[in-house]
């Protein structure tokens, strides 16, 4: 279980979603720059969508967190354990702790910096080194060329095309399935 996930490195920060996390989630999930990479321009938050889908309550699956940059906010970042029927569709043995990571830096001005790099090393490290996680998942559209780069700059590799899979701005998009694994 990833309840109360959070980790440190140096000027970076990841910690559980705070109630007065919501403007921060509402502003970026707002901005035409951050909404081109993750859920589409044409789908800016209302304040309604922020609670259900991000200030999640105790005890749901997913865990939301709010990433700092100097303990000021800079983006977001869940972690959640891999559902048993995604598991069994990509092959996975049913007895090994997968999770599965999504994120997004909000502060555009903290882009093209190396944070998204340090980011991933650090939130999907904690997991497998720290939580217990036998591998960690993640689902870039294929089109996200610069997300896909800095994940497998950071040791994930592309396990297979996943046809169809998130529907972005309109279209349906290919992702790749990209995962990387505890080192023993």
């Amino acid at each position: 279980m990833v309840a109360g996930f959070s980790a440190a490195q140096g000027s970076l920060s990841i910690r559980p979603l705070a109630a007065g996390d919501g403007p921060h989630l509402y502003r970026w999930l707002n901005d035409p720059t951050v909404l081109t990479y993750y859920d589409g321009r044409d789908t800016p938050a209302d304040w309604d969508y922020i609670e259900h889908h991000y200030m999640r309550k105790t005890g749901h699956p997913v865990q939301g967190c709010m990433v700092e940059w100097h303990n000021k906010p800079a983006g977001f970042l869940q972690v959640y354990p891999l559902h048993f029927k995604d598991v069994e569709r990509f092959g996975f043995p049913a007895y090994e702790y997968s999770v599965g990571m999504d994120m997004f830096l909000g502060e555009t001005s903290l882009w093209g910096h190396g944070l998204g790099t340090q980011l991933t090393r650090l939130a999907s490290d904690t997991l497998l080194n720290y939580w217990g996680a036998h591998r960690v998942i993640l689902d870039p559209r294929i089109s996200n060329a610069r997300a896909v780069h800095v994940y497998q700059k950071c040791g994930f590799v592309i396990l297979t095309r996943l046809i169809c899979h998130e529907y972005h701005e309109g279209v349906w998009e290919d992702c790749w399935l990209m995962e990387k694994r505890r080192t023993l």
